[in-house]
């Protein structure tokens, strides 16, 4: 298995319609298997991409798993990223607010079915940490409470939890990971 950054189209396509196979309501169990909520056009993930690529897994040249990384500048432009930025920058963080900082959002992270239990997630997250590590001084996102499997794939690779949102028709647990010397 290849980890590396996205920088084709034919990968931004891929990205989406594995996206599209774990929106939670094409899941059957997503108790059990984790599911993405947010969906992305694919112009949206080219924005993405083009500032901050998205860290893929491939096997034979399919993408079988990403981490999508966004910069606070395109928030705006998606309802879901919105509301979550307008909450998450109010939150509590080391005597500030989350929103003082110059952070990173974890926009996604999906892993296909096939390839889940061989840490493919931790191996996405080391890459994307040694990727933005000396550009941000940590990341965030938020999971959905439901969704348990994200929840400790996330815990794992080295978020905390910082407060908890509701938006949308969820309770989201929002996590940082904390990339700063020392903290």
């Amino acid at each position: 298995m290849k980890i590396c950054l996205a920088n084709s189209d034919n990968e931004i396509q891929q990205i989406r319609q594995l996206q599209s196979l774990n929106l939670k309501e094409n899941v059957e169990d997503s108790a059990i298997d984790g599911f993405v909520t947010a969906c992305y056009s694919e112009a949206f993930l080219h924005n993405m991409n083009s500032s901050t690529p998205a860290i893929i897994a491939k096997e034979k040249n399919k993408v079988v798993g990403y981490a999508l990384a966004t910069e606070r500048s395109l928030l705006r432009n998606h309802p879901l990223l919105n509301d979550l930025s307008d909450q998450i920058n109010d939150i509590p963080f080391y005597g500030k607010r989350i929103g003082d900082f110059e952070y990173l959002v974890v926009g996604q992270l999906c892993v296909a079915k096939e390839v889940r239990g061989q840490g493919v997630s931790q191996q996405l997250y080391r890459t994307f940490k040694n990727t933005y590590k000396d550009h941000y001084p940590f990341a965030v996102t938020d999971v959905d409470t439901e969704n348990l499997a994200s929840f400790r794939t996330h815990i794992k690779a080295g978020f905390k939890p910082v407060g908890t949102l509701h938006y949308g028709n969820s309770d989201w647990n929002v996590v940082v990971w904390d990339w700063r010397p020392n903290s």
